[in-house]
């Protein structure tokens, strides 16, 4: 499977979704689709298709947005310095679809790695447990738990 930006992607992107990852917006605390999902499955990025995060990674941080410990695959996901609105922070892009994602934070679960990986749901695209291999991502199943 290719991951990449292409326009027919851009195009299909709501204003939210744009915002976000065209322009590192920052979608509001607890106004997320994806904020609450408990079901099985991985995120992939809503323009490339690139896995992200699986579910069984996804954990409630309490913050408003979607919370992770790690990436499926960390070569898809660049971690780039960002001192905007006069913060030090860590930023998180896709590699192949170069959307901007969220941060990434030292104060994840220490049992887990100690990090969190805050993500806007406009940045993300999720496909159940159920759909991934009709979809092309047989491959991640075994990071996915079982309901």
């Amino acid at each position: 499977m290719k991951f990449e930006k292409t326009q027919a992607a851009l195009d299909r992107l709501t204003p939210e979704q744009r915002r976000v990852t065209q322009k590192s917006g920052t979608e509001r605390p607890f106004t997320g689709e994806y904020n609450d999902n408990k079901e099985p499955g991985i995120y992939v990025d809503v323009v490339s298709g690139e896995p992200l995060f699986a579910s069984a990674d996804k954990f409630d941080s309490r913050t408003g947005w979607p919370s992770f410990t790690k990436p499926i695959v960390p070569a898809n996901v660049n971690e780039l310095r960002d001192t905007a609105h006069g913060m030090s922070r860590t930023e998180v892009r896709s590699t192949h679809g170069d959307s901007h994602l969220g941060h990434v934070f030292p104060d994840g679960p220490k049992d887990r790695g100690g990090l969190r990986y805050c993500i806007n749901s406009a940045s993300l695209r999720f496909i159940p447990r159920e759909e991934m291999a009709a979809e092309g991502y047989g491959a991640y199943l075994d990071q996915v738990e079982n309901v």
